[in-house]
């Protein structure tokens, strides 16, 4: 696929309760990824940018809240994220902007 488009599907990891827990049961990192995203695309982004094996990936569309907004009703943005799994002995370090 087209190298660029790879450099743009991952937005930003999801750090939250949520992620750190299914970090440390099922071994996934969450990601933030364009809505236009898919499976194949989300997969060799991963193994492109943080040099590692990915063995599954799993997409969520999350719908944007309904928030008020003084008197005035208003929505939040839909957003989609991926749950990556990367193979048994490799993890993805985000301090150093890439693999272990």
């Amino acid at each position: 696929m087209n190298q660029q488009r790879l450099m743009q599907v991952l937005l930003a990891p999801q750090i939250s309760e949520k992620a750190t827990y299914v970090a440390d049961k099922h071994g996934q990192v969450i990601f933030r990824v364009v809505p236009s995203a898919t499976k194949p695309e989300v997969k060799q982004a991963v193994e492109l940018l943080f040099k590692v094996d990915v063995e599954s990936v799993q997409i969520a569309n999350v719908k944007g809240k309904t928030k008020r907004y003084g008197r005035f009703m208003g929505a939040r943005k839909n957003w989609k994220k991926a749950y990556v799994r990367v193979k048994a002995g490799q993890e993805i370090n985000f301090v150093d902007g890439g693999a272990a």
